[in-house]
């Protein structure tokens, strides 16, 4: 297995990256061919794209596209989406425009605290170290504001600092949570910063504190770290119309919409196999604007499950409510994003997603993102009730097919007007084409 590896490779120029995977792992020549023709036209852009990660060969595109139609609080707007699936823009758009003539969406930003841990052990005496903790927090704050007067000058900083005993859990384990207030930045690196700093001060206070030197081996820090789940950044979006105004092409009337989809939500509150795929509906919308606008998807994804999960089981982020002729469909979840710092204000096309969108602070954001998780929950409720997921996927893939086998602008013309009274799917699309081209 030795003579397998491959040593040094991050120190290696991109050419000599590249001729290394071409020569030994790969056995088409059209591989180096293929990453050239996706370089940024502009070799500066490209030479700042390749510097955003580790190891860089090329880019690996998606298609950024935008949902047009959106009134939020009273606002409307076009919302950048970058996904390769192909019906999450259409679901977005559809949800968009059909809301926009019921009132819109309507979005509430409950709090933007984030949250940085101190995980650290304690094998002294555990009164004597509660009873330091008063003095321990005046002492981390006033010593560690060359790091946070800037952000608290922007109206951010240390919200509060709580100390918790969790030797029930783990023997000797003790944790500082830590309230930030980040402003308009997502704030990881000010968070890490500031509870790393914060991790030799603790340090230096308890040996100060203690005259013994047995004492400083006592504490020891495990390590420092903000977390992801943010409970207390929170958005809450929602939608509502008269339950009578819900008819749909397909028969149903208002009432039984409305009854058949409240119960299609009420199954992903107490069945987590339904929940996980319907909350996947939620992030197909919510990933592809916090792709477009640079921030982390991955921490957005992580802090929604887990939010999913607070009760103890894991269940629906929507929920939906009806009322005196009221159809009301709400969601609530954690979504810590910034538009300054970062890849917000690196990514080439970050920057043009904050012009499409009217340069949102961070609250504004973080609603705007709500409110594409629920457009895209609702097309997809909407769909799974009455004529189901497949027919207007596969209508959208039916591109994709087509590309797969090569058909060109006027088959695929064609097949598109074929489609639209027929079922898709790859055999009847491969069927359809053999017999347009004769081939049997």
């Amino acid at each position: 297995m030795e003579d397998k590896l491959i040593h040094g490779f991050s120190k290696l120029s991109k050419e000599q990256k590249l001729k290394i995977i071409s020569d030994n792992l790969v056995d088409d020549t059209g591989f180096l061919t293929e990453l050239n023709s996706l370089n940024h036209r502009n070799p500066e852009v490209q030479l700042l794209l390749e510097q955003f990660s580790e190891n860089t060969l090329g880019n690996f595109p998606l298609p950024y596209g935008v949902a047009p139609n959106f009134v939020i609080n009273g606002k409307y707007y076009t919302v950048p989406m970058v996904t390769e699936e192909s019906s999450v823009v259409a679901a977005a758009s559809s949800a968009a425009r059909f809301w926009s003539g019921n009132g819109g969406f309507h979005a509430t930003v409950k709090g933007t605290t984030k949250v940085g841990q101190i995980h650290f052990c304690w094998t002294g005496n555990s009164a004597a170290l509660k009873n330091s903790l008063d003095e321990l927090k005046i002492y981390l704050e006033g010593n560690s504001r060359h790091l946070t007067r800037k952000m608290t000058e922007r109206g951010g900083g240390i919200r509060d600092i709580e100390f918790l005993d969790l030797t029930d859990l783990l023997d000797h384990y003790y944790q500082l949570r830590i309230g930030f207030e980040t402003a308009d930045s997502m704030g990881a690196n000010f968070i890490n910063s500031v509870l790393e700093e914060m991790s030799s001060l603790m340090k230096i206070f308890y040996s100060r504190i203690f005259e013994s030197g047995e004492q400083k081996d006592e504490l020891e820090i495990i390590m420092s770290i903000l977390s992801n789940y943010t409970p207390d950044c929170v958005v809450e979006c929602f939608v509502e119309a008269p339950i009578s105004s819900l008819e749909t092409p397909e028969g149903l009337s208002g009432e039984e919409f409305a009854r058949k989809f409240k119960m299609a939500v009420d199954i992903a509150s107490v069945d987590p196999f339904r929940a996980v795929t319907h909350n996947k509906g939620i992030f197909n919308g919510i990933d592809a604007v916090v792709l477009a606008t640079a921030n982390d998807f991955r921490a957005v994804e992580a802090a929604g499950h887990a939010y999913a999960s607070r009760n103890g089981k894991y269940s629906s982020l929507s929920r939906v409510e009806l009322r005196d002729d009221v159809f009301r469909m709400s969601l609530e979840l954690p979504i810590a994003v910034g538009t300054v710092g970062g890849l917000t204000s690196l990514h080439p096309m970050a920057k043009w997603s904050f012009e499409i969108l009217g340069k949102p602070n961070a609250s504004e954001l973080m609603m705007i993102i709500a409110s594409a998780g629920l457009a895209s929950n609702f097309s997809a409720v909407r769909s799974l009730i009455t004529h189901g997921i497949q027919k207007g996927h596969m209508k959208m893939h039916l591109g994709n097919i087509l590309s797969v086998l090569g058909a060109d602008a006027q088959e695929r013309a064609k097949a598109v007007e074929y489609f639209e009274n027929h079922s898709v799917s790859h055999y009847e699309v491969e069927q359809y084409l053999n017999k347009q081209r004769g081939i049997q």
